[in-house]
């Protein structure tokens, strides 16, 4: 799948601009968004390990830059 090919799909969708967070008993916003980015990054990672192709894998890098994308707001609060 292309980009031309996700672009109809995609560009109907409403971007809420809303992230879902985990904090088990975490009272540090954005060290809870991390962490629950990395979580999922290594979820996408294990599922694509476990059935390789090419949406399981565009999965996983999504997920990895999000982990990223979370890490670096925390960087810039430091």
């Amino acid at each position: 799948m292309t980009t031309k090919d996700l672009h109809p799909l995609l560009d109907p969708l409403v971007d809420t601009r809303e992230v879902i967070v985990v904090r088990a008993g975490e009272d540090d916003l954005p060290l809870a968004v991390w962490r629950t980015a990395v979580r999922e990054a290594r979820r996408a990672y294990a599922s694509w390990s476990a059935s390789p192709g090419r949406l399981a894998h565009a999965a996983y890098l999504a997920a990895e830059d999000q982990a990223d994308a979370a890490l670096e707001g925390l960087l810039l609060r430091a």
